[in-house]
């Protein structure tokens, strides 16, 4: 858990897509008891993030009954099939709309099962310490979400089109931005094969 600020940093979990390459909506998939779609909302929420926005789109209805219970404030994207652009827009917008004093907004995509509520109050305490307009994950060499940005850069993300992501906005910011290691966070699941290595990683962990 972070200070009171963390109750101005708001939350947006992207969670529209189709699932195309999966097959099935892996919003719905289950880890370690859990939807990957729940995990996500329950690490933003226990982080302290005082609001969470879902964006749901091609399976909005089954994303629904995932997050019953929970505090959170779903945005239908009704234009989720241009590109995940229009998912941050809708997200970012969504938040404004329930948080307007909102200070920073964490990014997170459904799909990353090792996110977890530390992963999330990381990336919150260290926009905290060092002012960054953008603090992201780093792994498997590479940089990407969960990332925090803050108001400043609101509208760059709202301005994104099609299919980029908010990995272009922590390129141009790349100078001033800090980075923050997240060890497993290169683990996603687009694929059956995906889940299927998640899974069996988690029956070898005893936690599937």
């Amino acid at each position: 858990m972070v200070d009171s600020n963390t109750e101005r940093v708001g939350a947006v979990v992207l969670a529209a897509g189709s699932s195309s390459r999966m097959g099935s909506p892996k919003q719905m998939l289950r880890f370690r008891g859990e939807s990957l779609l729940r995990r996500a909302a329950i690490a933003a929420l226990e982080a302290g993030c005082r609001h969470v926005i879902v964006v749901t789109g091609a399976h909005a209805e089954l994303s629904r009954r995932e997050l019953e219970g929970l505090e959170v404030r779903e945005v239908l994207n009704p234009l989720w099939e241009t590109g995940m652009a229009s998912s941050i827009r809708a997200g970012v917008e969504g938040l404004l709309g329930v948080a307007p004093d909102a200070v920073a907004a964490v990014l997170m995509l459904c799909d990353q099962p090792h996110v977890t509520a530390e992963v999330i109050s990381g990336l919150v305490e260290a926009h905290r310490i060092t002012e960054s307009a953008a603090v992201a994950s780093t792994y498997g060499g590479n940089f990407g979400v969960p990332a925090l940005f803050s108001r400043t850069l609101f509208d760059e993300l709202a301005r994104l089109e099609g299919a980029a992501g908010a990995k272009q906005v922590i390129k141009r910011h790349a100078a001033e931005a800090h980075f923050l290691p997240f060890p497993g966070g290169e683990v996603d699941v687009d694929t059956p094969d995906d889940f299927l290595r998640l899974f069996a990683q988690g029956v070898e962990q005893g936690q599937a």
